[in-house]
């Protein structure tokens, strides 16, 4: 079935809220940076990474608009990481937090949570991102506008979701790993450590980048290779944070990784419930299967 030029209603309320909770993310942020009393490195390196995540609800829009499956767990992971990445900007190391950056972190978790109500239980929007997207087919008969056939067969949401989870494992320990750095002047023995830190959250995330491949083709020893590697995420960056970072950034920057490793377990648990099952594609099973010949 076509995605009919003139998208649903929900579907152009669904885009609007994206882009009016983009905006509120950078709002939010500058805010919260304005308002603090020390302008640090590490306060520094936050903020960008925050900024930095804004092109993340872009590229959801984007899925959004093309009808992708994947805006589902993606938009669920920037909703979730959005929420902890600015209000741990929002919280000073000392005193109280200033009263526009609390209305501003609640006014940007009532439009995340909307944006995972509409993208989970809104039965026109679920129904948009099963759709195929139109593109240009080239056949015998020439060139035609119409559904592409998916090359790949129909996935778990919930792989969907764990794997793009996963994918947030490098970014979220390379942040405090780079405002670690700003530490060094005062603590150089940790300079090894740091070291060590980086390459880990670089291997990480190229290892997951490998793996997804099978991953999403149902594969036993990927998921539990992705669970270990998410237990060696944890053991990695969460002591490090305490160490280097103390308390503080342990709640700021060890949080939204532990955060990411239980959506990423819980998602392979569910993909996992639904292959003894039978698994639950992640597109319409009716555009996946292929039509039923008449039997005489």
């Amino acid at each position: 079935m076509a995605i009919d030029p003139a998208r649903p209603r929900a579907v152009r309320v669904l885009t609007g809220l994206l882009v009016a909770t983009a905006a509120a993310t950078v709002g939010v942020e500058l805010l919260n940076f304005w308002y603090a009393p020390e302008h640090g490195w590490g306060l520094g390196v936050r903020t960008a990474w925050a900024l930095l995540r804004t092109l993340g609800w872009l590229i959801l829009i984007w899925h959004v608009r093309r009808a992708r499956a994947v805006a589902k767990p993606l938009g669920l992971i920037l909703a979730v990481t959005t929420v902890f990445a600015v209000g741990r900007l929002v919280v000073p190391q000392t005193g109280a937090p200033p009263a526009p950056g609390l209305a501003g972190i609640a006014l940007l978790t009532v439009l995340c949570l909307a944006v995972v109500v509409l993208l989970y239980r809104h039965p026109t929007v679920q129904e948009h991102l099963v759709q195929q997207p139109n593109r240009i087919v080239f056949s015998r008969e020439g060139v035609s506008w119409r559904p592409a056939v998916p090359k790949r067969p129909p996935v778990t949401a919930w792989l969907i979701a764990a794997r793009v989870s996963a994918f947030t494992y490098g970014p979220l320990m390379l942040v405090p790993c780079l405002i670690a750095v700003g530490q060094l002047g005062e603590r150089p023995q940790w300079i090894l450590a740091v070291v060590f830190w980086f390459a880990a959250g670089i291997g990480v995330s190229y290892i997951l980048l490998l793996i997804s491949y099978f991953l999403l083709r149902g594969r036993i020893w990927a998921r539990l290779l992705v669970v270990w590697l998410t237990f060696v995420a944890l053991a990695i960056d969460l002591p490090l944070c305490r160490i280097l970072l103390g308390t503080d950034g342990l709640i700021r920057d060890g949080a939204p990784l532990a955060a990411a490793a239980l959506l990423t377990l819980y998602s392979l648990w569910r993909a996992g419930r639904g292959a003894s099952g039978g698994p639950a594609p992640s597109g319409s099973e009716e555009a996946a299967a292929p039509p039923e010949r008449s039997r005489r």
